[in-house]
C-alpha cells in the first residue's frame, strides 16, 4: 500500500472527528436534545471554565464579541444558559450554565463513551488504544486547552 499524502491524513482525521461527533448529535436529537450543535458545546465548556459574558466568550472561542453575543442569545433561547446581572457592575450581564445545560453536557460526555464503545467493538480493545497512544504521542496528553483563549478555533476549526 502507497502512502497516503499529508492532505489525505488531515482528511481522514477529520473524517474520524465528523464522524464521533456527529454520531453524538445524532444520538442526542433522539435522547431529547434536538437543536444542540458541536459550537454550544465548546462555548458551555468555555463558560464553566469561566467566561461570564460576552467578551471573555469571544475571546475564548477567538471569535467577535458580537458573535460571541449571538452564540449566548442561542444558548438562551435554547435554555442552555441564563443571564443574570453582574454583582459588580449592574450595567453588564454575567452568563451561567442552567440545570438544562448541565444536563446537556453531562448526556453528551456519556454518549461519546457510549461512542467510544462501539469503536472498541469495532476495531478491538487493542487497535483503539494503539491508536488513541499514536494520537497521544502526536497531539499530547491534552491536545486542547480549553481554559486557553482560543482554543475552540485553534482545535477545531
Amino acid at each position: 500500500m502507497s502512502p497516503r499524502s499529508g492532505a489525505d491524513l488531515a482528511l481522514l482525521l477529520l473524517g474520524g472527528y465528523r464522524n464521533l461527533v456527529d454520531e453524538v448529535v445524532r444520538e442526542l436529537a433522539a435522547r431529547g436534545f434536538p437543536d444542540a450543535r458541536p459550537a454550544h458545546e465548546y462555548a458551555m465548556r468555555a463558560i464553566q471554565a469561566g467566561a461570564d459574558n460576552a467578551s471573555e466568550l469571544g475571546r475564548r472561542l477567538a471569535v467577535t464579541k458580537q458573535a460571541a453575543a449571538k452564540t449566548i442569545a442561542a444558548l438562551v433561547d435554547r435554555g442552555y444558559v441564563t443571564t443574570v446581572e453582574s454583582p459588580v457592575d449592574a450595567r453588564r450581564k454575567q452568563i451561567q450554565l442552567t440545570e438544562h445545560g448541565l444536563a446537556l453536557m453531562r448526556e453528551g460526555a456519556a454518549i461519546f463513551d457510549e461512542v467510544r464503545a462501539r469503536w472498541e467493538e469495532r476495531l478491538g480493545a487493542d487497535e483503539l488504544a494503539r491508536l488513541e497512544t499514536q494520537l497521544t504521542r502526536l497531539v499530547g496528553d491534552s491536545p486542547i486547552d480549553v481554559n486557553a483563549p482560543g482554543w475552540a478555533a485553534q482545535g477545531t476549526s
